[in-house]
């Protein structure tokens, strides 16, 4: 296993499940020291190497306790990981509700935003760091309007920062997943039992993604890592400001 990240401090949100999860395992095979953070308690179950902290990344306030705890216990931060966010709903965009659009802004967008401005000062201080947000090939896709609206702002704040961050040392990307196998959520984005309906609409939505994949199939958990790490490690030293879709070929 390659060591790229050896002594390298991450952040990893969104850690307790799927993606995140493997993520940090990843990290800490190849050297890193990592900070895993969700608002689950589920996150305090991996490794205990790890750095585990619950918290509500969709308010500020956690975006910034988690950072300044983070500095308090390893010194500085040199790679953020944007791994929250996730379709609550999946349905026409019609039959929305005014507080359901805006939760799903909150999920899949403010997070993101909040972290990144969170621990910006303390990158811009140490002369360096990297960021890598997970967007989704969503962007353009059926039955998840607002979703789809935050992974492009997640998109646009991407390029921003990068343009206002390369030359101070700080490199900013995204990957944007696809339809990813991952094993059954232990804890649902959506408490609520999907309706008949509801299950018809979502079925709608992994067909358009595996039509819109060239390869016609969903990818793996590592296949995503793999991107992630990549964005974050040296070898992509001389990339910023590009959401690189992961998708078998869809281009979000």
């Amino acid at each position: 296993m390659s060591m790229r990240f050896n002594q390298k401090i991450a952040l990893v949100t969104g850690a307790a499940q799927g993606i995140g999860r493997a993520v940090v395992e990843r990290l800490l095979l190849e050297g890193a020291k990592v900070v895993a953070v969700d608002r689950s308690e589920l996150v305090h179950e991996l490794p205990s190497a790890v750095f585990a902290l619950t918290a509500d990344l969709e308010h500020y306030a956690d975006c910034q306790r988690v950072v300044s705890q983070a500095l308090a216990h390893f010194g500085r931060l040199d790679i953020l990981i944007n791994n929250v966010g996730g379709t609550i709903w999946a349905k026409p965009y019609e039959h929305y509700q005014p507080d359901e659009i805006e939760a799903e802004v909150r999920r899949s967008l403010f997070p993101t935003l909040w972290c990144c401005h969170s621990v910006l000062p303390t990158m811009l201080a140490q002369g360096g760091g990297v960021i890598v947000n997970v967007s989704s090939v969503a962007t353009r896709g059926v039955n998840r309007v607002p979703y789809g609206a935050a992974k492009g702002g997640v998109n646009a704040l991407t390029a921003c920062l990068a343009f206002e961050t390369a030359g101070r040392g700080v490199r900013v990307n995204a990957t944007a997943p696809g339809g990813t196998d991952a094993p059954p959520r232990r804890i649902p984005r959506n408490s609520a039992a999907p309706s008949e309906q509801e299950q018809q609409w979502y079925a709608q939505i992994i067909d358009q993604t595996k039509d819109s994949s060239l390869m016609k199939r969903y990818g793996t958990i590592d296949e995503q890592v793999g991107a992630i790490l990549f964005l974050a490690s040296d070898e992509a030293s001389y990339i910023t400001g590009v959401t690189l879709p992961v998708g078998g070929g869809d281009l979000g």
